[in-house]
């Protein structure tokens, strides 16, 4: 007899031997004992994951003449010749070269006649997204009603192809990924009844290269077996599967995360040429930097990876002096060069170009790489190193002469406050401030090295409820007359005094006439309240620190358009003579 390959020679023949689908095993048992079977069946999910393996039992089943615990039996004329593969009573059907409408109208033709020796007429259709709009239309009232004898078992990896009026005529069953731990099982037990030794490094490694797939596991276990005349070893899966030395992918991925891009380069060069492919060296890379990953967040990493104890070691020597935003962004350029790999014309270029982006974060300009820098920044900050602006940035010395306060002297004595609770009102020369937000946190805390006694605390205007004297100023720029009222509201909102002047004079217009600054409002309530002696004195002493000495408040005729007040205006400027208007 011929070589036949571990997924075939090890292919489950009962529903006990299926792995990690009891969700779907459960509910087939249960029709088949309680003599429930359907007529159409969806199987769909990832390849590899027992959807044609079922199928095939559940045929065998529902057609024994005494099934065992909703098994077949094995034993039975019925069973022994659907093995074999002689009955007429299972067709298989490959939608994928028999798609057209025509096999669907044999189809049907065919589905008529009784079973020969079973209770059912079995089809299993697979890969049946494959099938032709017209194939579909063909077998569309055979599969919604068919005869008492047929059973339709379709089976695909791609339901969402499958036309909408074929899926509602069946019983969809999802199948799932397999996990490593139940791959790592099933990979073991095919070993040791071939009497194969391994290493349990080797048997991990196959199992995250199957990917979820028994068969696709099965198979990479069948080559590795093959390979290995003795023990197989970690080194001949990596060997078989093209893989590049663990160490180094990891020398390199060390390399980038330090950004040091030479020996990056480097490395990826000495890999390159020794034959390796491109896409390979990507993969492998893209799977140390998610174990990394794993490892830098994950409490229990140790038994996600499942590596061995040496790998795992490297790997978390690295994780732990990478930054976790920097595992991410080097993870996400790599997973686009590789797919730009798919349409690339010389693969080694991206592959060095994606190196250098992730190892010279300053070449890469994205957000991410901004936001890298961004915390760069902040990191040093917190260490206490002063960052200087470059000569180029720093203000020029002919800045406006700051307020004197010299002659202000405080109704009480006011106490230092704590250098951790402080918080300074800024206003910047030219209003570039941050955009004004009334829920923002206004008390942010000052860098906890900084000493408290370097700071020097004046009572500020605002803390003597208006009532220091102002040196007059001059007069403010016609430049800056339009960063005014933003200054004014941001003075009010980090004072944390008078929250209710705050609110009344967040909607208020606001306009220059020479020098005098006018707040507009439309509500007498605002500006009976702006006209309180308490509050009018804490606005003049405001905007007297902002270089203006003169405001008024004005209260605006509730739907006054542009020209009522134009004519008011204009009046007023010739002391209300009378205008005629035409």
């Amino acid at each position: 007899m011929a070589y036949l390959a571990f997924y075939r020679t090890f292919r489950p023949s009962t529903f006990d031997e299926v792995v990690r689908q009891e969700h779907i095993v459960r509910i087939l048992k249960n029709q088949i004992e309680t003599d429930k079977v359907g007529h159409a069946y969806l199987f769909c999910g990832p390849r590899g994951t027992g959807k044609t393996t079922l199928a095939k039992i559940f045929a065998r089943a529902i057609n024994c003449e005494s099934p065992q615990n909703g098994s077949p039996c094995g034993k039975c004329a019925v069973c022994k010749a659907l093995a074999e593969g002689g009955s007429l009573d299972i067709s298989e059907i490959d939608a994928a070269s028999n798609n057209g409408v025509d096999e669907m109208r044999d189809l049907r033709e065919k589905v008529q006649y009784p079973p020969v020796a079973g209770r059912f007429k079995v089809y299993i259709i697979d890969e049946v997204h494959m099938l032709t709009a017209s194939a579909f239309n063909a077998v569309l009232k055979t599969l919604e009603e068919p005869p008492r004898h047929a059973v339709f078992i379709l089976a695909t990896t791609e339901p969402q192809k499958i036309p909408a009026t074929i899926l509602s005529r069946c019983m969809r069953f999802d199948f799932k990924l397999i996990p490593q731990s139940d791959l790592e099982e099933l990979i073991k037990s095919v070993f040791i009844k071939t009497g194969k030794p391994f290493e349990e490094a080797a048997v991990s490694a196959i199992a995250r290269a199957g990917a979820g797939s028994a068969r696709d596991s099965l198979s990479i276990a069948d080559m590795c077996a093959s390979y290995s005349q003795g023990k197989l070893t970690y080194d001949d899966v990596n060997a078989v599967l093209g893989s590049t030395e663990y160490a180094k992918v990891a020398d390199i991925c060390g390399a980038i995360l330090s950004e040091n891009a030479s020996e990056a380069l480097k490395l990826t060069e000495e890999i390159l040429s020794t034959g390796k492919s491109v896409g390979v060296l990507v993969k492998d890379m893209l799977s140390f930097l998610n174990s990394c990953t794993i490892v830098k967040v994950c409490r229990t990493a140790r038994e996600i990876v499942n590596l061995p104890d040496e790998t795992y070691n490297r790997i978390e020597g690295i994780a732990r002096s990478a930054d976790a935003h920097k595992l991410l962004r080097v993870t996400e350029v790599l997973a686009k060069a590789e797919t730009d790999l798919r349409y690339s014309l010389n693969g080694r270029i991206t592959l060095e170009t994606a190196v250098l982006k992730c190892a010279v974060p300053q070449t890469d300009y994205n957000i991410d790489a901004l936001i890298g820098k961004i915390a760069a920044l902040e990191n040093k900050l917190a260490d206490g190193v002063k960052v200087q602006a470059s000569p180029a940035q720093a203000p020029t010395p002919a800045a406006p002469a700051p307020v004197s306060r010299q002659t202000a002297k405080p109704e009480r004595e006011i106490a230092p406050r704590p250098a951790q609770n402080t918080a300074k009102t800024i206003l910047s020369e030219d209003g570039a401030d941050s955009p004004f937000s009334p829920f923002s946190d206004v008390s942010a805390e000052t860098p906890a090295n900084i000493p408290a006694e370097a700071e020097e605390v004046q009572p500020t205007l605002w803390e003597n409820g208006g009532e220091q004297k102002i040196s007059k100023i001059s007069a403010v720029r016609e430049g800056d007359k339009g960063k005014i009222f933003g200054k004014f509201i941001r003075a009010l909102r980090e004072t944390h005094k008078n929250a209710v002047l705050f609110t009344l004079c967040m909607d208020l217009e606001h306009a220059f006439e020479g020098d005098k600054f006018i707040l507009i409002t439309e509500s007498e309530t605002v500006y009976k309240g702006l006209q309180r002696e308490a509050n009018a004195k804490f606005i003049g002493g405001v905007l007297a620190e902002l270089g203006v000495n003169d405001y008024e408040v004005r209260l605006k005729a509730k739907g006054e358009n542009d020209y009522d007040k134009a004519m008011r205006e204009l009046r007023a400027s010739f002391d209300g003579a009378d205008i005629e208007e035409k």
